[in-house]
């Protein structure tokens, strides 16, 4: 009678230690989905047609990829708009002189028109990715959630097919590169106008 109780008490207390250990981890399969005829969809929300224009960009993508010598050469043109899509802060802190930012999250029809033009001006691209130095204003993302990636895409599916995109990883702090900060370029854009003679 004392073995089977001790058996039992035994047995009892081993049931919290049992549950203390931590869950599995929780995957997509795992993850039960409403029923089919139940999941109404936002219709402003279409991952499919999303997914699907990925897939029809890839190959065009990969004829638009510039190295850093073809890229420098293209932004000599002054029809040319280098499109810096980081946030306002990082771009703030530092970007390839020239570039004009918008925020990924604003892109829409109204801004990429008011900051593109015409929707065959050519663009170029790039990313913190772009950059070797893994630090702000380019802290380096996942290689699959580069910046360039949707960036592409939104452009292309916004209308805008005439992108160019950097596929060179470059040092920020080399002197070749013209990497200013906002409050750089006001600076020289202050001090040009001031040389400039009145008349």
């Amino acid at each position: 009678m004392l073995r089977s109780a001790l058996a039992l008490t035994f047995a009892c207390a081993s049931v919290p230690l049992a549950a203390a250990a931590p869950p599995a981890p929780l995957t997509p399969a795992a993850i039960a989905a409403p029923a089919a005829e139940a999941l109404v969809l936002n219709p402003q929300i279409n991952y499919s047609d999303y997914r699907r224009l990925a897939n029809e960009v890839e190959a065009y993508r990969l004829t638009r990829l510039l190295d850093w010598s073809a890229f420098l050469d293209a932004a000599t043109d002054p029809d040319v708009l280098i499109l810096d899509a980081r946030s306002e802060r990082q771009f703030e802190a530092g970007h390839i002189a020239g570039a004009i930012n918008l925020p990924l999250p604003e892109f829409s029809e109204e801004r990429l028109a008011e900051v593109i033009g015409r929707s065959d001006r050519p663009i170029l691209i790039y990313c913190n990715n772009n950059f070797i130095n893994d630090r702000q204003p380019v802290v380096l993302k996942t290689g699959r959630l580069a910046l360039n990636l949707s960036t592409f895409v939104h452009l292309v599916g916004y209308g805008y097919p005439n992108v160019r995109e950097l596929n060179t990883v470059v040092d920020m702090d080399d002197p070749r590169i013209p990497w200013v900060t906002s409050a750089e370029e006001v600076s020289a854009a202050h001090a040009a106008g001031s040389a400039t003679p009145s008349g």
